[in-house]
């Protein structure tokens, strides 16, 4: 019978998975061999969807590399090991865009990972090296232990039950907690760079779909991309992030602060070949949903 286990269960990407246990920090520090280990020998699951990562954005990761890099390291090897050791049927990993090449060719796909150092902004955090890496154990375990391994590439990911902290989410929630506070204070919305640069985002709903898919359906070797394959430059997110928030002040782009890679377009062609009919949130709609959901649920949001 099949028994679907989700770590960072309770966060952006575990929320909206269909599983049978979401596990949390409160669970089980994954950093530690024994309480990981504990976990799945408890739970026995059959399925393990591996969402958990120490997470930040460009300002976390550039203050703490050696942070980032180790813990994700000891997480990601003690998930994929206690799954090898209980005998854990199917293990989709969820990796980021932040592994691909700083410089490469675009669109991004999925045969280009490994072609080049990542971007500088993202070396701290494990999106960088230590998911990178995570993608290639995902394929040595394959090759040695023959176990049905796999990892998806999405794009950035928004929507309710992300973390909202300023100085160490990534670039929307972190957007929504900004002009959230502007609002209640009455002040200007300061965002950092000149809002220029474009991104891909992908609603935490549609993720969680998508994952639910290739858990019974992708079994492939190599890592798949789950975009939308639309760009949208950060001032036009926080335009919609504006109009969402009713924030009627004003916005200054300040640039003398970093902003990360300028752009790094993907192609979803892999994933459309296998779910042509598949119906991607709008980001209106989903920044709308977002919002409404921070506003809400702002007391007990991460933050």
């Amino acid at each position: 019978m099949k028994k679907v286990l989700v770590t960072g269960g309770t966060g952006l990407v575990g929320t909206a998975i269909e599983a049978d246990i979401k596990v949390g920090t409160k669970d089980a520090d994954l950093r530690d061999w024994g309480q990981t280990n504990k976990l799945i020998e408890n739970h026995k699951p059959t399925h393990v969807v591996h969402t958990a990562a120490r997470v930040g954005g460009v300002g976390g990761n550039m203050r703490a590399k050696g942070e980032f890099y180790y813990d994700n390291i000891r997480i990601n090897t003690n998930v994929l090991e206690s799954c090898r050791i209980n005998n854990v049927e199917k293990v989709v990993s969820i990796l980021s865009t932040c592994i691909f090449p700083d410089k490469v060719e675009y669109p991004l796909t999925e045969k280009k990972i490994h072609l080049g150092a990542p971007h500088k902004s993202n070396y701290g955090y494990a999106y960088a090296y230590a998911k990178r890496m995570l993608d290639v154990q995902t394929e040595v375990y394959r090759e040695q232990y023959n176990v049905n391994y796999t990892c998806v590439v999405p794009t950035n990911i928004y929507g309710p039950n992300d973390n909202f902290d300023i100085d160490n989410g990534h670039v929307l929630p972190s957007l929504i907690h900004k002009c959230y506070i502007a609002k209640q204070n009455n002040t200007n919305l300061e965002v950092w760079g000149s809002g220029e640069p474009l991104r891909e985002f992908i609603y935490s709903k549609d993720i969680g779909k998508l994952i639910n898919w290739a858990l019974d359906n992708y079994d492939d070797p190599e890592s798949i991309i789950f975009s939308t394959s639309h760009e949208i430059s950060i001032k036009d997110v926080v335009g919609l992030i504006v109009d969402a928030m009713g924030f009627t002040g004003k916005v200054i782009f300040d640039t003398t602060k970093p902003e990360g890679q300028f752009r790094k377009p993907s192609d979803n062609s892999k994933l459309l070949s296998l779910l042509p009919d598949f119906k991607f949130t709008p980001i209106d709609v989903g920044i709308k949903e977002t919002v409404e959901w921070f506003t809400n649920n702002f007391d007990n949001a991460r933050k």
